[in-house]
């Protein structure tokens, strides 16, 4: 690992977004993937689970039955022929992503979504999809998770596209349409109709070329304009107690990812909490430590987590948003769309990262 080549990642991320985006358009890599698949798991270890559990929150609310599970688990999912398994290793060695999919080999549809073709992940694999992220030099999942991302949510384009809409139902097979029921003026709930939480489960379909290239826009914007924003955020979250990282449970990824830089480059202490979730678990930390954190606004709890960080008086750094309390904010081109906030925001907890780093 080296702080140097990885602060050059980092700096190399609009370019490997445009080749991304540039793949996407000339072919849909996920076109191998069998009709009748009913239940996608996705198996990894640190950024590739993080990347997984928002993809696999993603599909859930598209009607796919989805579970991003920890490669280490000893038990998921029986293997079946209609599981997609989408094994995720940046390397392609990951030791338990391996040893997890030896258990849907030859009995599973396996997907290998690794940076490295021809690694041990893509042995005896159905279908290898590659993160087009280029080599990652400074040794730390940067572009690669970001990548990740990207192609999971392209993934979801290709399990929820019909011309009729998602089939759902024991006789209904993710990517089919519905015979006789693709009626105007018909709404089948988990089919075209309302959902049980929320609107259709047929939402549009996402054009991830475009937002990779948006994407890289916000990051190009972020890098350019660091000599601004850089500093007074490291001044405001170098504490003696670390960094707290809080995120809503749909871009929890960003929160997640973030902590691992702060503790896997500088090594520093810090931890992930879901926005929700903060104001039971997280909390009581306010109280007692010197408390530094940056939240991604977007929660329908932002408003809960500010009123104790205000009343106790602890310091918040926002990102693509502002609070009312916090005591920094760090904004960035199209920080308004929230599928751009998610392949991006990440980057402004690495460059801190990988300052404290180079500082040593």
């Amino acid at each position: 690992m080296n702080p140097e080549l990885y602060l050059a990642d980092l700096e190399a991320k609009p370019a490997a977004l445009a080749a991304l985006a540039g793949a996407l358009e000339t072919g849909d890599p996920f076109d191998g993937i069998p009709a009748g698949i009913r239940r996608v798991v996705f198996l990894g270890m640190g950024s590739s689970r993080y990347a997984a559990r928002v993809a696999a929150l993603r599909l859930r609310a598209a009607g796919v039955d989805a579970v991003a599970e920890y490669a280490s688990a000893t038990a998921s999912y029986p293997a079946t022929p209609d599981t997609l398994v989408v094994a995720i290793s940046a390397t392609g060695g990951s030791r338990e992503t391996l040893d997890a999919v030896s258990r849907y080999r030859d009995r599973s549809f396996v997907l290998a979504l690794t940076n490295r073709p021809g690694s041990a992940i893509t042995e005896g694999a159905d279908l290898v999809v590659p993160m087009v992220a280029d080599d990652e030099r400074g040794g730390v999942s940067c572009r690669t998770f970001q990548h990740t991302i990207g192609l999971l949510l392209a993934l979801r384009n290709h399990l929820t596209a019909t011309t009729s809409g998602l089939l759902h139902g024991p006789d209904a097979l993710p990517g089919t349409s519905m015979p006789g029921l693709d009626i105007p003026g018909l709404d089948v709930p988990g089919v075209n109709g309302p959902g049980v939480n929320g609107p259709s489960v047929n939402g549009p379909r996402l054009d991830v070329p475009g937002l990779l290239r948006r994407t890289a826009e916000a990051t190009t914007d972020l890098l350019d304009r660091r000599g601004e924003w850089l500093e007074p955020a490291m001044s405001l979250l170098d504490g003696p107690n670390g960094v707290y990282t809080i995120a809503p449970a749909e871009r929890l990824s960003s929160a997640e990812q973030s902590a691992l830089m702060f503790r896997e480059g500088p090594r520093r202490a810090a931890d992930a909490c879901e926005t929700g979730d903060w104001s039971h678990v997280d909390v009581y930390l306010t109280k007692t430590l010197d408390y530094r954190a940056i939240l991604f606004p977007g929660s329908p709890y932002d408003d809960q987590a500010m009123e104790w960080i205000r009343e106790r008086g602890s310091a918040v750094l926002t990102v693509g948003g502002e609070l009312p309390g916090a005591k920094g904010s760090v904004r960035y081109r199209h920080d308004d769309d929230p599928d751009v906030a998610l392949l991006t925001e990440t980057l402004v907890a690495e460059l801190i990262a990988a300052r404290w780093w180079l500082a040593g």
